[in-house]
């Protein structure tokens, strides 16, 4: 006999395309959403992906917009709830303990590597960024240590050369996708798989601001062609300075030419030495177009320098989180 899915109170959080996505699965299915807790939109970011907020009031879920889950009034709402089953879809921030524990049947996240690797903030992004061949979604159990606690399901997706890191989001929203409808049955049930992750692989980057998309010239080509192609939009994009002001760069290709690091080696198409090497700059757009002026041969690129990740994985132009 299939569950009756009015017996399972399911509480989500969730944000992003993979929230409004893996929501919309719980809503088509007619499972028990008792109620959603999103993020207000930020004004200074492109809202590329759909809105859960406005996905729930369609469907008359109860929403609530909070950005501290410590408080008393959100742990006394969440118990009111009374859940079955927590479920944090892309939300942004860390869910307290107090509140996982009131799930009885447990609390899953859903997230957008292949854990133990990629921990933490924007994985997708980053894992573009290091030129990795794969990424995926994990759904795991939630701990109080973020993306630690035992996985559940995985499902692989293959990032292509030059697939920038919004194409390999998409293949990961619908790997989520996947998952979820796999597990789900079995989550409610209270019989979902648990596979502890081997701690000692576990690697873990932070969140990302545009200012951490200055290219540094003096990387390899390839190194910067990966900068570019997980930070292009719609995130926030890769730049350099040069004497006439900021230039972002949105695609570009390793290439032959060979000089000291930034310097202007052709003008058509315009090419940038870097580290054994030099990078081809395909598609490219000033900050300021009334200050612009085209670079000529010789001419240097990065004059203000570079500022380098404290991560050890190089620059990164991205917003906090994944903005994905």
């Amino acid at each position: 006999m299939s569950p009756d899915p009015n017996s399972c109170r399911i509480l989500v959080f969730g944000y992003g395309e993979v929230g409004y996505r893996c929501l919309e699965i719980l809503l088509r299915r007619g499972e028990n959403v008792v109620g959603v807790f999103t993020h207000e939109d930020d004004v200074g970011e492109s809202q590329w992906f759909r809105s859960v907020s406005e996905l729930s009031k369609r469907h008359s879920v109860p929403v609530w917009k909070s950005e501290s889950l410590r408080d008393a009034t959100s742990r006394e709402t969440i118990r009111q709830l009374a859940p079955d089953l927590i479920f944090s879809f892309y939300y942004r921030s860390l869910i307290p303990g107090e509140i996982l524990a009131l799930a009885r049947l447990g609390a899953f996240n859903m997230h957008g590597s292949l854990l133990p690797k990629y921990r933490g903030r924007a994985p997708v992004n980053w894992a573009v960024l290091h030129g990795e061949s794969e990424s995926g979604a994990t759904l795991h159990y939630m701990v109080e240590r973020a993306d630690a606690g035992d996985i559940v399901d995985q499902e692989r997706v293959e990032i292509g050369p030059a697939e920038t890191a919004f194409e390999v989001m998409a293949k990961v929203t619908e790997a989520a996708c996947v998952v979820l409808e796999r597990r789900l049955d079995e989550l409610k049930e209270g019989r979902a798989p648990r596979i502890p992750q081997d701690h000692a692989r576990a690697t873990k980057f932070g969140r990302r601001r545009p200012e951490d998309g200055r290219i540094d010239w003096a990387r390899s080509p390839d190194e910067i062609v990966n900068l570019v192609r997980a930070v292009t939009r719609p995130f926030p994009g890769a730049f350099t300075e040069t004497q006439a002001g900021r230039l972002y760069v949105w695609r570009a290709r390793a290439a032959k030419g060979s000089g000291p690091p930034g310097l202007v080696l052709r003008c058509e198409p315009l090419t940038i030495a870097a580290k054994s090497g030099a990078v081809e700059l395909l598609d490219f757009s000033p900050g300021d177009a009334r200050a612009w002026r085209p670079p000529a041969v010789g001419t240097q690129f990065g004059i203000l320098g570079s500022r380098r990740d404290p991560e050890g994985g190089g620059d990164v132009a991205e917003r906090t989180d994944t903005r994905v």
